[in-house]
């Protein structure tokens, strides 16, 4: 039943005992697969130069502001304009045997006030694609979001054109919002901006679907997949999703 005010017209529902929300801090985030650091260009932009540089076509640039990047010194050069800031607040995303740097991500868009908080500058080297690894990255940023900081909005917004990342957004549970027309200018091109996002009443159902796929046990002695992660996030998420990795 909608809730009403006193001159009987529809109002959104009160939010008891509400307060600001601390901002995310540049901490470490580990999991089993992964390990998240804050950005530090000294320790981890060779590593990601030399990771991004498997991707020869420059295919993971298409949809980002940044890059690709002509040599080590100008990466070296973004990371360290990027690195130590609050919003957005970059991540080294460390992976494999030895761990090492293979791909960044940040919080960005932080609203406190509102608990709202956004993920996305995502560049997955070819390394860290489709693995379990990126998957764990993401999850360990939205618990990071919900549980220790208390957030009750969680966002990922993308260009409507790209595909892959649409498509990991439903993947990993989120629900998509709509479509911000001629949004933004990236690269001189237009962008329409596709919104998507998890909220704090959905976040159980999607940290226990996160649980039993990252279970060691969901994965053969080939390393497949036993259970697919959409079959787990989209149940009950009435969102229409269809599945696909995109990346993660």
């Amino acid at each position: 039943m909608t809730a009403t005010d006193h001159l009987g017209q529809p109002v959104g529902e009160p939010v008891p005992g509400w307060a600001p929300r601390p901002r995310p801090a540049a901490r470490t985030l580990t999991g089993r697969w992964c390990r998240l650091e804050p950005l530090d260009p000294p320790r981890h932009a060779e590593d990601l130069y030399r990771a991004n540089c498997a991707d020869e076509q420059g295919r993971m640039w298409t949809y980002l502001s940044c890059g690709p990047f002509e040599d080590l010194g100008s990466y070296r050069g973004w990371a360290d304009q990027v690195a130590g800031g609050q919003d957005p607040l970059f991540f080294a995303i460390l992976a494999g045997e030895p761990l090492r740097a293979a791909g960044v991500a940040a919080y960005l868009r932080v609203q406190p006030g509102d608990g709202s908080i956004e993920v996305g500058h995502l560049a997955f080297s070819p390394a860290l694609q489709c693995t379990t690894a990126a998957t764990e990255a993401m999850a360990l940023m939205m618990a990071n979001a919900f549980d220790e900081l208390g957030y009750r909005r969680y966002e990922w917004k993308c260009n409507s054109l790209n595909a892959p990342s649409r498509r990991a957004a439903l993947r990993l549970g989120f629900v998509y919002e709509g479509t911000f027309r001629q949004a933004t200018v990236v690269r001189g091109r237009n962008r329409d901006t596709a919104w998507f996002s998890v909220t704090d009443t959905e976040w159980p159902r999607l940290k226990e679907a996160f649980r039993r796929w990252l279970d060691p046990a969901n994965f053969g002695p080939d390393g497949h997949q036993r259970v697919a992660l959409s079959s787990l996030t989209e149940a009950g998420a009435g969102n229409g999703a269809g599945n696909g990795a995109g990346g993660l």
